[in-house]
């Protein structure tokens, strides 16, 4: 009898460890939160972009429809990053529904740059310093992934909104590259690999 006594209360102590490794921290729960917004934001923005390409398109702009369709790309791999994340940490996601307004391209390039711009300087700052604080490393490598892409697609806007300003579309670029494993953005020739994560230019997706 003594010994099943022992026996139940070290295992009453191993339940009691097991249930507290696998409850989240605070630093987790909020690195699951900068997930999910994460999710939403980046699938938010690939359907604004698809939708931002179609407006292009109808104003004859090609050149920025193509850089606009090209990040719809990117966005929606930082989605599916971010999601595989999430599920790897044992949660969920909810439904998205995506809102947003399309306007007149010049418009729309402005408001990709501002929130391009949010994303680079305020947004994904916070979100990689959580997940080095709660040491979740595979939500780091996802939020690096979409930081350094945002920055490349900040600097495309910028260049795609000055040529329509000068009316020099036609000198923008006519094809573009996505990394289909971290969305990184080429619009000149790619390297042999991406520079973000080392995937092979083979594996690579042309938008043209």
């Amino acid at each position: 009898m003594r010994y099943l006594t022992i026996a139940v209360l070290i295992l009453a102590i191993a339940g009691c460890f097991t249930s507290a490794s696998f409850a989240a921290s605070p630093v987790q729960k909020a690195t699951i939160e900068n997930l999910r917004a994460g999710i939403t934001g980046e699938t938010t923005a690939s359907a604004k972009y698809a939708a931002y390409a179609g407006k292009a398109r109808e104003e004859g702009l090609v050149n920025v429809a193509v850089l606009f369709e090209a990040a719809s790309k990117a966005e929606a791999i930082h989605a599916g990053n971010h999601r595989a994340v999430l599920e790897q940490m044992g949660e969920t996601m909810g439904e998205i529904t995506p809102k947003f307004e399309v306007k007149s391209t010049e418009e729309n390039l402005k408001d990709a740059i501002k929130g391009e711009s949010y994303e680079v300087a305020s947004m994904y700052p916070k979100f990689i310093k959580a997940a080095n604080a709660s040491k979740s490393n595979t939500a780091l490598l996802s939020f690096n992934y979409a930081f350094q892409t945002e920055q490349k697609h900040k600097a495309l806007y910028e260049k795609a909104l000055a040529a329509l300003m000068d009316k020099k579309v036609d000198a923008l670029p006519t094809t573009y590259l996505v990394c289909p494993t971290c969305g990184n953005t080429y619009d000149v020739q790619a390297p042999g690999r991406c520079g973000f994560c080392m995937t092979s230019k083979d594996r690579f997706t042309t938008f043209q």
